[in-house]
């Protein structure tokens, strides 16, 4: 998830805003950055988003202050998430702008009337303080009602997960639906489920939303054909930008893991597998279109988390596209690794690569070559590539690890790091690098961090610029059940 300044004018405001959190090229100090995280408070309410300043000499974080609440509304004992459970915490690639996604809450019927409103998603804006600190939210943005933004809105839809772009142009958020409960249309071949026209306030397909997002600016924008409705329930996804060797012409893509198929057998198209992995090209305004041999039906089971990575270093021919997936099954948590064609070889024909074909990682065209897939604990839940594309880290929830890999740049095949693993706190939920430390001549990260929920505090530690090793761990107490976590 590389961030970067974008042009003269967000640099000129992020030193305006404080030389606490910027070095803005000064070389006479040493400034902290600054780490987020979300926090679901001691009793389970309160939501509410916690500032650290963090010392780039070790990584230590020091607490600003936990004000900023992630719903406008307060939370109590009978109402705990007046907005949803919060998912996710992302800034814009300046570091002015912060936006949390909020899952929304389906309708209860054995709740009171005065907390059975069904809630849609949302995303609520911030702008950052020149402390670090967060501002109140704005207004809310939501996208799964009949009419945008309606309030309340009826619809029963859950948020999953949200990111964006590497420039900061879109961002994408994915949702479960209605389903299961309580439900679509049976599947039928004159009728098969989603996508379709809602039939009532309790029916809504799976969907993929796109924004349009400024860096420096609170304002999102939904772009045409958003929410684009699925026939899959999504459960991750990540984006990436690349330009092909001989191009000049960047191209974006859209993974999109998803572990249930909402069709049946009776359903009229293919692929039917509740195990698959979705490509979509993104547009220059936003518009998704599903490639033309996706979805694919892969072996992982239970895919949970996803990274896509391009590593053809600038001005070479010496890398490729690769998207790792992370899944969950009776015998761990494995990452099974992709290749997406994007140039001509032994792997990939013209139209392969005109269409982003993805295939199995192998080391030869036939599936017996394909490459095994890479233990990684129990429970992959996320994962992040550093800002060279050299090193690939993984947190595993339910084993309480972090996983080092060295990517090899041209073939894509993983080699763990020493140590291979580094212990979180209980119950890790979320992880985030600080990507902006520049080190001869090019971006790389410096330290990364785990909130672990059921430990109560942040885990970090420092990254080797050349090996990509974890070392010098330090921990600090967060507030109760700290959970998605974003640094600038």
């Amino acid at each position: 998830m590389s961030k970067k300044l974008v042009g003269v004018v967000a640099l000129a405001g992020m030193c305006a805003l404080s030389l606490l959190l910027l070095n803005c090229g000064s070389s006479s100090s040493r400034p902290s950055g600054v780490l987020y995280v979300l926090t679901q408070g001691s009793n389970g309410y309160g939501n509410n988003i916690s500032s650290f300043t963090m010392d780039y000499n070790n990584g230590e974080l020091s607490l600003v202050n936990s004000d900023a609440s992630t719903c406008p509304t307060a939370a109590s004992v009978t109402d705990p998430q007046p907005c949803g459970l919060p998912l996710n915490i992302l800034l814009d690639p300046a570091g002015a702008n912060a936006f949390v996604l909020n899952q929304g809450a389906p309708p209860c019927p054995t709740c009171s009337p005065a907390s059975n409103n069904p809630l849609a998603p949302s995303i609520y804006p911030y702008t950052v303080n020149s402390d670090g600190s967060l501002s109140n939210p704005g207004t809310a943005v939501t996208w799964s009602c009949p009419t945008a933004n309606e309030s309340p809105c009826n619809y029963s839809d859950t948020a999953v997960a949200m990111t964006r772009d590497a420039s900061g142009q879109f961002l994408f958020v994915i949702d479960y639906g209605s389903y299961p409960s309580p439900g679509y249309p049976t599947p039928s071949p004159t009728n098969p489920s989603c996508p379709h026209v809602p039939t009532g306030p309790d029916d809504v397909c799976p969907s993929i939303s796109v924004f349009a997002m400024k860096p420096g600016s609170t304002t999102l924008t939904l772009t045409s054909g958003s929410p684009f409705y699925l026939s899959k329930i999504p459960s991750a996804l990540s984006s990436i930008i690349f330009t092909p060797p001989g191009s000049s012409t960047p191209q974006e893509l859209l993974v999109v893991t998803n572990n249930q198929d909402i069709c049946t057998a009776n359903c009229v198209l293919p692929p039917h597998s509740d195990n698959t992995v979705s490509v979509y090209s993104v547009g220059s305004s936003g518009v998704l279109t599903e490639t033309l041999y996706s979805p694919y039906i892969v072996a992982a089971i239970n895919p949970i988390s996803v990274q896509a990575v391009y590593t053809n270093l600038t001005g070479e021919n010496a890398g490729g596209l690769f998207v790792y997936v992370g899944n969950q099954d009776a015998n761990g948590g494995h990452l099974y690794p992709f290749q997406v064609c994007t140039v001509l070889s032994d792997f990939c024909s013209a139209a392969q690569v005109s269409e982003n074909f993805m295939s199995p990682l192998a080391t030869c065209p036939q599936p017996s070559c394909d490459i095994l897939p890479t233990g990684v604990g129990s429970n992959p839940i996320a994962m992040l590539v550093d800002p060279t594309n050299n090193f690939l880290y993984v947190v595993s929830g339910i084993s309480s690890q972090v996983y080092g890999f060295k990517i090899n740049l041209g073939a894509g095949t993983l080699t763990p790091l020493a140590p291979a693993s580094q212990p979180t706190g209980s119950l890790p939920v979320s992880m985030t690098m600080h990507p902006s430390v520049y080190v001869d001549g090019k971006y790389t990260g410096q330290f990364l961090y785990t909130s672990n929920s059921g430990a109560g505090n942040i885990t970090g530690w420092t990254l080797s610029t050349t090996t990509g090793a974890m070392s010098n761990a330090v921990t600090e107490v967060a507030p109760a059940a700290p959970g998605a976590l974003t640094a600038h």
